[in-house]
């Protein structure tokens, strides 16, 4: 008969808790757009609470062609990843809209986004509209003034970030830095 090796359990004590033991991690949120991108930059400190960095908006100039509006973005979001060096980039996956133009081109904008993320060695993680949603206030289907109440309550700021696409930004880094963070498991072999 052979023996099997089977992976060593251990128990996990509050003394092994992730979240109390974490190094502090910069997450870079995304809420990308052609027009207006927003962003946030949150701070995430083991069991300490969330701390918001800075807010904001990169804007585009309308008339600009399509290709002189991605570099602007893409040159936006390089300096706020060489300012904040952040560890992480949580961006807003793509929506399917009823225009499939617009579509496309949100995808150009993300596409020059997850480039400079890229660049720059972020850990990416993409996460659809509705799961944004719902870790920062519990529905999917939460509305954009239930996002920034929310941003405003989960960061304890006075006011909510504006404009909404900044609180959209912000909320893009909160879904990262809300997420459970659960072990890794090590693939087992059988022989």
């Amino acid at each position: 008969m052979t023996s099997r090796r089977f992976p060593r359990i251990s128990t996990w004590t509050s003394s092994k808790c992730p979240v109390r033991d974490a190094k502090p991690v910069t997450v870079l949120g995304i809420d990308p757009g052609t027009a207006v991108t927003g962003y946030g930059v949150v701070r995430k400190e083991g069991r300490h609470p969330l701390t918001l960095i800075e807010c904001g908006v990169i804007r585009t100039r309308p008339r600009d062609d399509l290709a002189r509006r991605l570099a602007e973005i893409h040159d936006g979001v390089a300096e706020l990843i060489r300012r904040h060096q952040p560890s992480v980039l949580s961006i807003e996956d793509i929506f399917y809209a009823r225009n499939v133009r617009t579509t496309v081109v949100l995808g150009h904008a993300r596409g020059v986004i997850l480039l400079a993320g890229v660049q720059a060695g972020l850990d990416i993680h993409e996460y659809p509209p509705a799961e944004i949603k719902k870790a920062v206030a519990g529905t999917g289907a939460a509305t954009k003034l239930q996002i920034q109440f929310m941003v405003m309550r989960l960061l304890r700021l006075k006011s909510a970030p504006q404009p909404a696409d900044a609180a959209d930004g912000v909320a893009a880094a909160l879904a990262f830095a809300l997420m459970p963070e659960l072990p890794k498991l090590e693939p087992v072999r059988f022989a």
